[in-house]
């Protein structure tokens, strides 16, 4: 009997799963997700025999949508047994550095930080109460989007504030690490000669941020104590004026609740365009505003892109990878065209796989006993 692991990344409206063996290679036994989640929720499966086929489903939370996958899993057992499950989470806080047993104490230090995450803290996190509800028995693991970027020198992690406010954790931390480890495993298995070059990957999506790795490491990240800042993303407003938020609520009378709200899903493309978050709609809409969203978004990124090549001493290639970064080659193409001062460089496109990674994080742990 095949030993497996469950791996989930859950989003803020989807739930992504993997199922893989715990054998070289991590091959892989079956998968898919259920997006939407809340509204007209829709599962996809992929469990390598069948066609992908979108599905109605009742998925009113994500509770319920994991419920859906693990039924789905659980129909198709043939041949494996699950012995764990790894969990994506977007905030480790400044304790967790690397993939982590999931006990209480863990998960009261976790909800404790879902604040600094709102759009994916609890989710994340629902996601292991429902499990374990579930499988009692079954061991799970965190692991973090904030881990790879744990090791930062003290120039890359401080804002320019008072210390104690540094050691009551108000830092930079950084996010889509899980995304820019695959970048820097893929980058030794499949460009060897830019293994350890000075890269930039660009994680491009609904959420979007660079990070910049030397000899495959990070050095440096657009986001900081939140997902809320550094590029501006799909509803999410990047870099702001903190002078801006108190002038919202001071002036305009705004509440923590309206601000927070505004700044996390009503801003970014979707703010800028006052149309959409959605990429695919703002290229084929040939209004101003949806070109401005778009120049506006290459701008920032382009840019910050620059900053991040400071931060490790020169750029020798630029990676894109996410949602946008994969398959919006307009917006790839308006970046590059903003970055050919520089000189040339080479750019790849690496698809993200955030579940492998983790797998690979897992297996590693599990077999060495050390998670």
């Amino acid at each position: 009997m095949t030993q497996a692991l469950l791996v989930l990344n859950t989003g803020s409206s989807s739930l992504k799963f993997r199922l893989f063996a715990l054998a070289p290679g991590l091959p892989l036994l079956a998968g898919g997700k259920v997006e939407d989640i809340g509204l007209d929720a829709r599962f996809k499966a992929d469990d390598g025999q069948e066609a992908a086929q979108l599905q109605p489903v009742a998925a009113p939370d994500h509770q319920a949508a994991l419920q859906v996958a693990l039924e789905w899993l659980e129909q198709r057992q043939n041949g494996w047994t699950l012995v764990a499950a790894a969990h994506r989470i977007v905030h480790g806080g400044d304790r967790f550095a690397g993939p982590t047993r999931l006990d209480q104490e863990a998960l009261d230090y976790l909800h404790g930080l879902c604040h600094l995450a709102p759009l994916h803290q609890a989710h994340n996190l629902a996601g292991v109460a429902t499990l374990a509800a579930r499988r009692p028995d079954l061991v799970q693991y965190g692991c973090f989007d904030t881990a790879f970027h744990a090791r930062h020198q003290p120039l890359f992690q401080r804002y320019a504030l008072p210390l104690w406010l540094h050691q009551k954790g108000v830092r930079r931390y950084g996010f889509h690490g899980l995304s820019f480890d695959w970048i820097a495993h893929c980058l030794k298995q499949d460009h060897p000669q830019l293994a350890d070059a000075r890269v930039v990957a660009a994680h491009l999506g609904n959420g979007a941020s660079l990070c910049a790795i030397n000899q495959g490491q990070s050095v440096d990240t657009t986001m900081g104590l939140t997902a809320l800042s550094g590029l501006p993303m799909g509803t999410r407003c990047g870099d702001l004026d903190p002078g801006a938020v108190l002038y919202m609520q001071r002036e305009l009378g705004m509440s923590l609740a309206e601000t927070e709200h505004l700044l996390y899903q009503e801003s970014g493309l979707k703010g800028l365009s006052g149309l959409t978050n959605d990429v695919k709609t703002l290229l084929r809409d040939h209004s101003d505003a949806a070109r401005f969203a778009l120049d506006y978004f290459a701008l920032k990124v382009a840019q910050q892109v620059a900053a991040m090549a400071v931060s490790i001493g020169g750029l020798d290639a630029l990676v894109f990878t996410g949602g946008i970064g994969e398959n919006a080659r307009p917006v790839r193409k308006a970046i590059l065209a903003r970055l050919a001062f520089l000189g040339p460089f080479p750019s790849l496109v690496i698809p993200a796989n955030e579940e492998r990674c983790m797998a690979m994080e897992i297996q590693e742990s599990f077999y060495a006993g050390s998670a």
